[in-house]
């Protein structure tokens, strides 16, 4: 269930409660954040939380694991009501991160993470500047379109438009907390690893931020 309230005051929650905990990790599709992701939450070093979209469901997929789904219209009012840490509309559909699951991720005490494209990760950092992006490429264009190659989903045209698409994300990269380079996975994930803890340092020694209500 998306409503999320807190128990020490019984009202509903919908901002971040502790948005130092966030760490976005965003790129090009093929690129393996979903990969280092699953890698750390396997290993008990992070959590994600569970996004919405109005897609319909793919084979295997689980309410509440894989994502929440809803229809067009809960998700417009989420929107509307602020439920939402970053939103978007891709191929007809929408798919965002309410802040209730961050908040129900947070709750295990593990930095959460969150693999979102590029757009969302903006609006996130824009919306809690205490949240940290990390951007992460593949070493090369061309090792890029091997991935997509191998991976076997796209015919050849979906993934000239990936690649382009994948070179437009590359201008937002400059506006993220940190790059990792996937070149080798394991140091790849040893990377974000490091990010996390050290981000995690550095923010218990600054004071706390504090977001206008």
């Amino acid at each position: 269930m998306i409503g999320k309230r807190n128990s020490a005051r019984g009202e509903t929650v919908d901002r971040l409660l502790n948005p130092r905990q966030v760490f976005v990790l965003s790129g090009p599709s093929g690129v393996g954040k979903n990969t280092i992701a699953a890698r750390l939450c396997d290993a008990g070093r992070a959590v994600r939380a569970v996004t919405a979209t109005t897609r319909p469901p793919k084979e295997g997929e689980q309410e509440g694991h894989d994502y929440h789904f809803t229809t067009d219209e809960q998700f417009r009012r989420w929107i509307e009501q602020g439920k939402l840490i970053e939103h978007t509309n891709y191929v007809g559909h929408y798919y965002g991160t309410p802040v209730a699951s961050v908040n129900d991720a947070a709750a295990t005490g593990l930095p959460v993470l969150l693999t979102i494209d590029v757009d969302g990760g903006i609006q996130v950092k824009t919306r809690w500047p205490e949240t940290t992006l990390v951007f992460v490429r593949a070493p090369s264009l061309d090792e890029l379109r091997r991935r997509l190659e191998r991976r076997g989903r796209d015919d050849a045209a979906t993934i000239d438009r990936r690649l382009l698409r994948a070179q437009e994300e590359e201008g937002y990269a400059p506006r993220y907390d940190f790059c990792v380079v996937n070149d080798r996975l394991d140091a790849a994930v040893s990377e974000v690893e490091r990010i996390i803890e050290s981000r995690y340092k550095e923010l218990e020694n600054e004071p706390p931020f504090r977001e206008d209500c």
